[in-house]
């Protein structure tokens, strides 16, 4: 092995041999190393110069150097021995010595070899071996370094801590050594603090905690229990049987076999005046209101104290468990308490004997050590004793507690209710006795008379024959041909006098077919069978409404030809209010159906009256020289909403006022099961523009011929998309209806679009968020929309502020006296656009 050159950065090239094997060759043709140029004849120089010991010496400093810069990563990964084996027979076989091999800059021979020899392959590999173990000890000797410098850190830490530990042990030995001396004065003022407590728990008690209430409770109902009167059971069965017996005679035709029922009603009715008696008096002993107070006021207090009950089976084993965990609470809070007693009780003795210890008064002579022995062991006693005490009286209570008093509430409250429900029942039939007591005194053993309403009727019959006389009268002086004022003036005074006792006594003639009609749905329903002449049955029929003694041609009515496209309207004034009569052209299948339509839409408007957002209906009366009924209503004039938005149209905030008293119109005709079906903006009135209300439809005509007529306000149709597919009116359709005259009330002067369905876009208005939600859930979205809904709408809570003097709002609704003040400068106008168009009052 020779030296050829020594490159700049320390890298030594050198020629080995062995035999004709130029070694670097064949490392080279095994992909060991690679081929380099030399880069400086100057270091080459140099290096040959250099001593062999130094070189050597500089090569032990270095492991052995990898063959060149390696071109194949993988290839350097196989076991040494592997590599030596091919080394050698690479050697054996290759001839070229010419060839160049180049080492790393750590790479030189190691051992004791002179240059230019023969180096030992083996003698490599031990030295390879030897400067691996050098590097594997030094890094086990830094990573022993480090482990410990953190052994070192960590003795510093311990260290402090102990030190910390210390300090806090000297502290907390000058604090035992200062407290030892008031031991005794802590412990008192800490036992003292603790009586208070004590005290006042002692004083307030704890009968809540341990159901004692809830005992008194249920002694309270167990004492005093209303159970159900004896008589009662018999009084139900015998008014069972009277109710059938009035049933029979209710539907009986025939006055014979009605007397026969009657009479057998007559001896019911004894026994069960019996009965009622009996009932009365057992009640009246019973002390029944003052028993339903007492509930009351036990119900009240124990729903303050435990709040709402909750539902629960009802069951006696509820009780008896409650009763075994008070039983068991009290002896362990007894027990409890006598042993605070008891460790007080030695602390008072032992406080006395010591007081006589330092009483230099007293002669007997006392031995300290047996007065003042064991007060370590009496305080601690009495402080265990009184801390058990407050606990069991101030500690929340277990769940397991918790659900026995729940429990237990829940059933007393159930008992409570039951016991109440049983009273409501029996003040109810005692209610119900003491009525028919009342009534049956009045008439027992005979029927109500009708006498006091036949003689009404006679005094009405005398009144309009002297009324008819006098209209009479009044036409031949007018047809006269020397016609006297004054005294036409003076039969016209008389006429309206006439007119007004007529009216007094249908009045009167009402209120005594209303107390017939309750006496007969209540006690006597004979009395439409025995006197048919007074027509108590189609008055019964009409809900009130039909009046018998009412004739067209008493009133001085006055024909609205304007408003009669259809059906004649006259206008006249009864009792100073103005009313118009609207006639109907009736046969004998269509008169019933009048009369029953009629009255049903009567008794809805009586279930609030002026709160029912409905036209009133003030009589129905039949003629008796035409095939015609008259229904008389109130007559707003002007107050229409076809005329109202002709002439002056409402604001948005009287819109929205007059819509929501629409809205509950139809609320309560739909809580009766009335469709209005017609419902348009003729027969929508808008009262001092600021009360809305829903006009009466056409007793005619069913629902679905109602519904059946095309009604348009301005461009828009109030016919629902439903009606027009050939399905039945419904409550849906009825607001379908209200929320097109909703919308055209509130997009005046707005010009819009209608789809091809028929149903008007509302996006494209500029209206109140409000409204236009409104308007979207009852024109697009009325599946689930209904009337009360509606009456609740959000855009309906305006707020009360004055609003400024409006002179067609402040118009009040005054007797009728010239057409003159009824009409307005385009009323013709619009009447004639709108003759067409069913503009009349009704559909």
């Amino acid at each position: 092995m020779r030296i050829k050159a020594t490159s700049q950065d320390g890298t030594v090239i050198a020629q080995a041999e062995y035999g004709s094997v130029d070694i670097g060759e064949e490392v080279f043709k095994k992909g060991f190393a690679e081929k380099c140029k030399l880069t400086s004849r100057t270091d080459i120089s140099e290096e040959k110069k250099l001593d062999p010991g130094q070189l050597v010496l500089r090569n032990l400093k270095s492991p052995i150097p990898l063959w060149g810069h390696r071109s194949n990563q993988s290839t350097f990964s196989r076991p040494k021995g592997h590599l030596s084996e091919k080394l050698t027979l690479d050697l054996k076989n290759e001839n070229d010595a010419g060839n160049l091999m180049t080492f790393p800059k750590e790479s030189s021979a190691v051992g004791d070899f002179n240059l230019g020899s023969n180096v030992s392959l083996a003698k490599i590999k031990q030295d390879q071996k030897l400067i691996e173990e050098n590097e594997k000890l030094k890094t086990e000797k830094d990573a022993l370094l480090e482990s410990y410098k953190a052994l070192e850190l960590k003795v510093e830490q311990i260290a402090q801590e102990l030190q910390q530990e210390k300090a806090a042990a000297v502290v907390l030995t000058n604090h035992l050594e200062s407290t030892l001396k008031t031991c005794i004065d802590t412990r008192m003022k800490n036992l003292a603090a603790k009586m208070e407590i004590l005290k006042e728990m002692r004083h307030v008690g704890i009968s809540v905690r341990f159901g004692n209430d809830l005992s008194d409770a249920i002694q309270v109902l167990d004492e005093g229990c209303f159970t159900t009167p004896a008589s009662l059971n018999g009084l139900e069965i015998i008014w069972a049987e009277y109710n059938l017996a009035q049933e029979k005679i209710k539907t009986c035709e025939y006055v014979n076999e009605g007397n026969i029922l009657i009479a057998q009603r007559n001896e019911m009715q004894q026994k069960l005046y019996m009965s009622v008696e009996d009932f009365i008096l057992e009640v009246d002993e019973s002390s029944l209101n003052k028993r339903l107070k007492t509930l009351q006021d036990l119900s009240v207090s124990l729903e303050a104290v435990y709040g709402e009950a909750k539902e629960g089976a009802n069951s006696d084993e509820i009780l008896t468990k409650f009763y075994d965990w008070k039983c068991d609470k009290r002896e362990e809070f007894t027990n409890v308490r006598s042993e605070t007693d008891a460790s007080l009780q030695r602390l008072v003795a032992w406080f006395q004997r010591t007081l006589k210890v330092f009483d230099l008064s007293m002669e007997e002579p006392l031995i300290s050590e047996d007065a003042v022995d064991n007060i370590d062991e009496i305080l601690e006693k009495t402080e265990s004793s009184v801390c058990k005490e407050l606990e069991i009286a101030l500690v929340d209570q277990g769940d397991a507690d918790k659900e026995i008093i729940l429990n237990t509430y829940s059933q007393v409250l159930q008992k409570i209710r039951s016991e109440e429900r049983l009273i409501a029942t029996v003040q109810a039939k005692y209610k119900d006795s003491i009525e028919f007591k009342k009534q049956l005194i009045e008439y027992l053993n005979k029927s109500p008379s009708v006498d006091h309403l036949l003689s009404i009727k006679k005094t009405l019959k005398s009144l309009k024959a002297r009324l008819r006389w006098k209209l009479v009268e009044k036409n031949n002086l007018e047809e006269s041909d020397d016609p006297d004022g004054s005294q036409i003036e003076k039969i016209k005074e008389e006429i309206t006098q006439l007119r007004s006792n007529v009216f007094q006594e249908i009045y009167h003639e009402r209120e005594e077919y209303e107390m017939l009609t309750s006496l007969a749905q209540k006690w006597f329903p004979e009395l439409p069978l025995l006197h048919p002449e007074i027509g108590l049955l189609k008055y019964m029929n009409s809900g009130g409404l039909l009046t018998m003694s009412l004739e067209r041609d008493l009133l001085d009515a006055e024909p609205m030809k304007e408003l009669s496209s259809k059906r004649p309207l006259v206008c006249s004034e009864v009792n100073g209010q103005i009313i118009l009569l609207k006639g109907y052209s009736v046969d004998v299948d269509t008169e019933a159906k009048v009369i029953e339509r009629a009255a049903t839409y009567h008794r809805a408007w009586r279930e609030a009256e002026e709160e029912s957002g409905l036209l009133p209906l003030i009589f129905l009366f039949l003629c008796k020289s035409d095939p015609m009924a008259y229904l008389m209503v109130p007559y707003y004039p002007r107050a229409n909403l076809s005329t109202v938005q002709a002439s002056m149209p409402l604001n948005s905030e009287e819109a929205l006022k007059v819509m929501k008293g629409v809205a509950q119109g139809l609320y309560t005709l739909h809580k009766a099961d009335i469709i209005h079906g017609s419902l348009h903006q003729n027969n929508v009135f808008a009262i001092n523009r600021e009360q809305g209300i829903v006009g009466d439809f056409d007793f005619t005509k069913s629902v679905s011929q109602r519904a059946s007529v095309n009604m348009m306000v301005g461009d828009l149709s109030l016919i629902s998309p439903e009606l027009k597919m050939g399905k039945p009116a419904s409550p849906s359709s009825d607001l379908y209806a209200y929320g097109c005259l909703l919308l055209w009330l509130s997009v005046q002067n707005q010009e819009f679009e209608i789809s091809k369905d028929g149903i008007p876009k509302v996006d494209q208005f500029h209206l109140d968020d409000k409204v236009k939600s409104l308007l979207c859930s009852l024109i697009y979205y009325r599946s689930s929309m209904t009337a009360e809904q509606v009456l609740n709408a959000e855009c309906f809570l305006i707020p009360k502020e004055k609003s400024v003097p409006n002179p067609e709002k402040d118009t009040e609704y005054t007797p009728y006296k010239k057409e003159e003040e009824i009409k307005m400068e385009n009323l013709d106008k619009y009447m004639e656009k709108t003759r067409n168009g069913e503009a009349n009052f009704d559909c």
